[in-house]
């Protein structure tokens, strides 16, 4: 059967009627894979989630797709969002996609990667960088939702958790149930979230038996739910989780607590180590914040979390593609070497 996007393959898992206009890139569907490098070095079965294969790059499409058909439902005519990249890029395709909506971005200015920039501007958003960080964007446009006729579809949009909890449905019908554990990067939290949500919905429906401990990790610099407060100045060197108060906070405390699990930080330098782990063992090209969950999930096995869960399954989620941010591919490996066009030279090189 031919797969034509998240909300036609689970339907009835949806709030969505006979009346919602599915505006779709045929978004989800992304590949679960089997990692044995790192399965070797943590000791479970590791298993990651590709979201970067969504059409936009990331996981954002899968939530967009709903959030925009339904606006488009309402009779909107403008969205809105805040964003460090990943949304703005979704948000802008969808709207573009829906043929009638137009899309308005605030990002925080200097602080978002080229790649995602790149999007938002060739589907024609209207992008305006702000001077200041991405929770005063957010904040301006929750403001200017509520008093003009403008939809807000950041995650604080629930039909942006209703699609991306379908990520969560996913994995169980490829592994036949939940995993033990699913590792996930946490920014604004929505995606925490989400899959919680999906995953006890999925067991509700009796399509799958277990819920895992969620496991969520921030970065040192930008770990609000770690430190118990806000962050007034995020730094990480991964962008799209460089957020100092999150919108889903209370949702994601309340999926790490029912979970039996943890929300954790880990150092840009651990991130960086974990994007280069999935690129070079794995395979797997990223952008820095999806390196997150690997990251985190190898100071776990460090400080043996996983001592007595030997062979289980864990699930990790890579949020998006590693060409979202070619930048820091660039600056964290060597550089091409130049020789001379002449067999000699590159044999050389290559050590012949």
């Amino acid at each position: 059967m031919s797969w034509n996007g998240i909300i036609d393959h689970y339907r009835d898992l949806l709030p969505i009627s006979s009346k919602t206009p599915i505006v779709s890139l045929n978004e989800g569907n992304t590949p679960l894979i089997f990692s044995q490098d790192l399965t070797k070095t943590i000791g479970l079965d590791v298993y990651l989630k590709y979201e970067g294969l969504n059409p936009t790059g990331s996981f954002k499409d899968r939530g967009m797709t709903m959030a925009i058909s339904k606006a488009k439902e309402k009779g909107a005519t403008i969205v809105m969002c805040a964003s460090t990249g990943n949304t703005s890029a979704s948000a802008a395709a969808y709207a573009a996609r829906s043929g009638s909506l137009r899309c308005i971005v605030l990002i925080p200015e200097g602080n978002i990667a080229l790649g995602k920039l790149a999007q938002a501007m060739i589907h024609q958003a209207k992008v305006i960088a702000v001077r200041g960080n991405f929770d005063e964007a957010l904040t301006l446009v929750k403001e200017i939702t509520k008093k003009y006729p403008v939809e807000l579809v950041n995650s604080i949009n629930p039909f942006r958790i209703e699609g991306q909890k379908t990520a969560a449905f996913e994995i169980c019908d490829v592994l036949g149930d939940a995993p033990e554990f699913h590792a996930i990067p946490v920014g604004n939290a929505g995606n925490i979230t989400a899959y919680w949500k999906g995953y006890k919905e999925y067991q509700e429906s009796g399509r799958s038996k277990r819920l895992p401990k969620m496991l969520g990790f921030q970065a040192a610099g930008a770990a609000p739910i770690v430190l118990g407060r806000v962050v007034e100045k995020p730094e990480t060197i991964a962008t799209a989780i460089r957020i100092g108060n999150p919108a889903s906070w209370k949702a994601a405390v309340a999926a790490r607590d029912e979970s039996g699990g943890l929300i954790d930080s880990i150092t840009d330098e651990d991130i960086i180590a974990a994007y280069k782990i999935l690129a070079q063992g794995s395979g797997v090209f990223v952008e820095p914040a999806s390196a997150a969950s690997v990251a985190g999930i190898i100071q776990l096995s460090k400080n043996r979390y996983f001592q007595s869960h030997q062979r289980k399954k864990i699930v990790c989620t890579l949020t998006g593609h590693g060409l979202k941010d070619p930048n820091t591919a660039i600056k964290n490996v060597a550089q091409p070497l130049t020789v001379d066009a002449d067999m000699k030279s590159v044999l050389r090189e290559i050590g012949f």
